[in-house]
């Protein structure tokens, strides 16, 4: 089976990749609620405000490693004949594991110090969030990979 890359890596497909993921992304961020919710909010806020188009920028420069990431998921539930939309949802701990691994490793080089300090106070309670993102995550790639 070809790679969630290998399909969805290139052309128009990553553009429709990386605009379905900037999608998934503005949902996620508006879902949230309570404390951790406004904190969120304006971290994103925060985040967006650097400069025009910088979250698709950002979404880019990770979607390769993203894809790598959550590639064994995706030929787990393709050799279970099973769709993302309930196999990452089963899977949402090792999915979190893997993308949070590539956002520490990119967050630790960042050049600009906001970035640093944002991710850094937002990072302890990621793996909640990434995790609550693997039903909309698996659908947004079900839906590209159709």
């Amino acid at each position: 089976m070809p790679s969630l890359k290998e399909t969805l890596g290139s052309g128009a497909n990553r553009k429709s990749l990386l605009a379905a993921a900037e999608t998934v992304l503005d949902e996620e961020v508006t879902d949230k609620s309570g404390l951790s919710g406004i904190a969120i909010k304006g971290a994103f806020k925060l985040i967006k405000g650097i400069k025009p188009g910088f979250i698709r920028e950002v979404i880019d420069h990770l979607m390769d490693d993203f894809l790598d990431g959550v590639d064994p998921i995706y030929q787990d539930a393709a050799d279970k004949d099973e769709r993302l939309e309930q196999y990452l949802p089963a899977s949402s701990a090792r999915m979190a594991d893997a993308l949070l691994s590539i956002t520490d490793a990119r967050a630790e080089r960042a050049a600009r110090a906001v970035i640093k300090k944002t991710y850094k106070k937002l990072r302890p309670t990621a793996k909640k969030h990434v995790e609550a993102s693997a039903p909309r995550l698996g659908k947004m790639l079900d839906t590209l990979l159709a």
